[in-house]
């Protein structure tokens, strides 16, 4: 059985440290989703096709890793596409608890045996947050550092 993992999230925009965790994460699976979740009550800055395309475009020299669109809840897009795991990247304690109790409820939630992997940013990337991106692209700031080639628009 191939082992595929989802790695969800809104990535408005993918980052360098969401960069980081795929790329790290390659060779640990068969196969990797980087799952755009869709919520509507949310604003992004980017649309749903240009957060797609960015990403497309950072991880286009993997060739086990796609990009998908979903909607609901990420247990149940796992369940749709066969992955074992989710993939989530961890940055400072508070996204550890954050993190911990949502696996913690995934696994509540399902029948089915989906483990979620944490995978720690590298040094010197803990510090970046798509927020943070978006807070210095609104106030014209270099945002060139913190983000991949794709999203230097």
């Amino acid at each position: 059985m191939d082992r595929i993992a989802v790695f969800p999230g809104s990535f408005d925009p993918i980052t360098i440290g969401h960069l980081d965790i795929i790329e790290r994460a390659v060779p640990l699976f068969d196969k990797i989703i980087v799952a755009i979740g869709t919520n509507s009550s949310k604003k992004y800055m980017f649309s749903e096709e240009q957060r797609k395309k960015f990403i497309e475009q950072s991880v286009a020299k993997f060739s086990n890793v796609e990009v998908d669109v979903y909607e609901g809840l990420t247990v149940d897009y796992c369940i749709e596409k066969n992955a074992q795991f989710i993939l989530r990247g961890l940055r400072n304690p508070a996204d550890f608890e954050f993190e911990k109790a949502i696996a913690h409820t995934n696994r509540a939630i399902t029948k089915k045996d989906i483990e979620t992997i944490f995978l720690l940013t590298s040094s010197g990337k803990a510090y970046i947050s798509s927020s943070i991106v978006r807070d210095v692209m609104r106030n014209g700031g270099n945002y060139t550092i913190l983000v991949p080639d794709a999203v230097r628009i």
